[in-house]
């Protein structure tokens, strides 16, 4: 056993043995002073000093991952399946949803999961970590065990990949070496995760390294890679790659035409339809599932209709007064929010009112892409528009005073329920995007109240958190 002191008050213990797992014996004879541990190829890093859970998760990131990493890759060795890795800036989750639909029980998908974490928690078939910080225990214990024992039977895995923070993807990608990828979009969300990568040399501008990130996906891909032909940054970063890459040109589809509560695409003389509004953007979803289907030789259907959609990606629901809720509140980045807010303006509905929360993770950026979110807005022509949080009212809402529309500005979710339940007279199709607590809105304003279940953050910390603010559920 080695220690290594940092200071009089932090100190981090590291023992190794013939396998991961006797760390552990030592683990709990010092679980009164020891907080976290890591660890990778029989090597065990116990955290014994003052430092907060979330600082360490952050500093060891990557060591921690490794760890379940390990233990996870047990299992899909075991299982072999034929991967489909999907990736991007946004629409991720609703291209796995997409894929669902077709594939069915042939495959087992990572719902909730696309990181470094989740990913291993997936495969292992642990939870991850929701409420109490001590679970960490849970799952540091768990992880061995799970790997012996966790079987999976389908012949496809089909996963969602996040590039939230550097290397993130390419720690996924150099390890499930997917069969397929398709990459569904690139922007500039996490932007501020990236400022360092800039500010060390690596990259000229946050762009070119979160595209560089994406891009350590279909440079690790066997077969296939899906992209989009309109994305020069995308046909840039995939040249010379050993896999096939197919961009789809989605202009293909000729029709679109969107309700509060239904739309339907027309692309020759298939039409797709979904019960519930959709951006014009999925237009490369669809045509890529549609190959997709041919590839893996299997049929494909055209009918969405009851499709299972993740909670706050452009769920429709009935309000109060005959208002007509579009939810999409589960994030905003200036990529999704400009698709959200394209398929409000070509909304057949009067009376449209856009309820915006601030985008996060934009570091140095901010004022930039707020401004540029006015400019989005503006070209929706809303009845009404409400910004909730600090950046769309300090960057946003002047902006829009200089294109001559009057935003509410507001900081409180509270304020902002309240001035829609006394200016709406029935009839108003309310599109919400953003977070910013906006999800408590829409369930005030929910015609049935069973609703609520459907809504996105249900989980016990979300709920907490809205408690602090002083938001009930």
């Amino acid at each position: 056993m080695e220690e290594d002191s940092r200071g009089s008050r932090d100190h981090f213990i590291a023992t190794r043995g013939s396998s991961v797992c006797s760390g552990f014996l030592h683990f709990y004879r010092q679980v009164a002073s020891a907080r976290i541990i890591a660890s990778t190829r029989g090597f065990v890093i116990w955290y014994n000093g003052h430092m907060s859970v979330a600082k360490i998760k952050k500093r060891f990131y990557f060591a921690f991952a490794r760890y379940f990493r390990h233990f996870a890759n047990r299992v899909l060795q075991r299982w072999n399946p034929r991967i489909i890795a999907i990736t991007g800036s946004a629409g991720k989750t609703t291209m796995l949803n997409l894929v669902e639909n077709e594939i069915g029980d042939k495959a087992h998908y990572s719902h909730d999961a696309n990181s470094a974490f989740g990913i291993p928690f997936d495969l292992l078939g642990l939870g991850g970590v929701r409420g109490s910080k001590l679970k960490w225990l849970y799952l540091l214990a768990a992880a061995p065990i799970k790997s012996w024992f966790r079987r999976y039977r389908q012949k496809f895995y089909v996963v969602e990949i996040d590039g939230e923070r550097p290397h993130e993807a390419e720690f996924l990608a150099t390890w499930l070496k997917p069969e397929v990828t398709i990459w569904v979009s690139v922007g500039k969300s996490h932007a501020i995760q990236f400022e360092k990568e800039v500010k060390n040399g690596h990259f000229k501008n946050v762009e070119d390294a979160i595209i560089a990130e994406f891009a350590s996906l279909p440079q690790n891909t066997k077969s296939l890679v899906y992209i989009d032909a309109a994305s020069k940054a995308m046909t840039s970063a995939t040249k010379g790659i050993k896999a096939k890459v197919k961009a789809i040109d989605k202009t293909k589809i000729k029709k679109y035409v969107v309700y509060p509560n239904s739309t339907d695409f027309t692309y020759g003389d298939t039409t797709f339809h979904f019960d519930h509004p959709e951006p014009k953007d999925i237009s490369f979803n669809l045509l890529v599932l549609q190959d997709l289907m041919k590839y893996l030789k299997l049929p494909f259907k055209e009918d969405f209709s009851g499709i299972r959609m993740a909670p706050g990606r452009c769920s429709y629901f009935e309000g109060k007064n005959n208002l007509h809720i579009v939810d999409s509140s589960y994030n905003a980045h200036l990529i999704s929010v400009a698709s959200i807010l394209d398929m409000t303006k070509r909304m057949h509905a009067e009376h449209k009112w856009l309820i915006m929360g601030d985008i996060v993770d934009q570091g140095e950026i901010t004022k930039e892409e707020h401004e540029k979110l006015a400019k989005l807005i503006a070209d929706v022509k809303p009845e009404k528009v409400i910004l909730v949080g600090k950046r769309t009212k300090k960057y946003t809402a002047p902006k829009l005073k200089t294109l001559g529309i009057s935003a509410v500005a507001t900081l409180d979710p509270r304020k902002a329920l309240e001035y829609i339940e006394k200016s709406t007279k029935g009839g108003e199709t309310l599109v919400f995007k953003g977070s910013q607590y906006l999800e408590w809105v829409i369930e005030k304003l929910l015609k049935n109240p069973e609703d609520a279940k459907k809504l996105c953050r249900r989980e016990k910390a979300a709920v907490n958190r809205r408690k602090k603010w002083g938001l009930d559920s």
